[in-house]
């Protein structure tokens, strides 16, 4: 994939939105910013696919993207969704290998990326960073590990009343908003559109919820999903 180079303050900006750069003084984060190359994307279009030599760690600078990986048998698996100051692509920081993923641009997107190289020489200068994206790694992989054990253990039941719970945690309220759309959040559970419909559905006949819109709901009964979650 060809990228197209921007030393101006859109870099800058989308550099100053990752969290393993946000330590670093202005002069700091220009350099940086001045290694780092974007491109626009159009809704549906393809940021990288399965098999594509992973070169570049990949930074959303606008703008969301879905990650996801396609078995043999055609089945997706949402991997995550990114968002502004989010970023994809970090392995090649640490090997080299291809890709075993795909990215696409949810809406109108912006992505910054900075080759594999010049993040190695960044993090030899700046031993900092190199420990930051260790921490994120390690959160990223934790995280992946408690999907899989979901995947692997629970019903789809159990597997949205953990979602559910999870974003309640996140977001300090019982009142939530699903970050993606119920076709996403199947491929994400390992269901199908129509199987998490019915539980929804299930969730609000019995009091548990209560849907405020397309993506809006209130938990209303937090110990009766905190039952279900914990089913294996």
């Amino acid at each position: 994939m060809s990228l197209e180079c921007n030393h101006g303050n859109a870099s800058e900006l989308c550099v100053s939105k990752v969290p393993f750069f946000n330590h670093l003084n202005d002069e700091e984060m220009f350099r940086i910013a001045e290694l780092s190359k974007h491109k626009n994307f159009k809704k549906g279009e393809i940021i990288f696919r399965d098999g594509e030599p992973l070169d570049y760690l990949y930074i959303v600078h606008q703008g969301s993207v879905k990650n996801y990986q396609i078995f043999e048998s055609g089945k997706e698996q949402l991997l995550r969704i990114l968002y502004p100051g989010e970023f994809m692509g970090e392995l090649a920081l640490f090997t080299e290998k291809t890709l075993d993923s795909y990215a696409e641009a949810l809406e109108s997107t912006e992505i910054c990326s900075i080759h594999r190289d010049d993040m190695q020489k960044l993090m030899q200068q700046e031993p900092s960073i190199a420990v930051k994206i260790l921490q994120q790694f390690s959160t990223r992989l934790e995280q992946t590990e408690k999907l899989v054990g979901q995947l692997s253990a629970k019903d789809v039941e159990a597997r949205l009343a953990s979602y559910l719970l999870d974003l309640a945690e996140k977001a300090g309220s019982n009142t939530i908003k699903l970050p993606m759309s119920k076709k996403d959040l199947a491929s994400y559970l390992g269901t199908t559109r129509e199987t998490l419909s019915r539980r929804f559905s299930s969730f609000q006949t019995n009091g548990w919820v209560v849907q405020e819109g397309q993506r809006n709901m209130k938990i209303i009964d937090e110990d009766a999903l905190e039952d279900v979650a914990a089913q294996i």
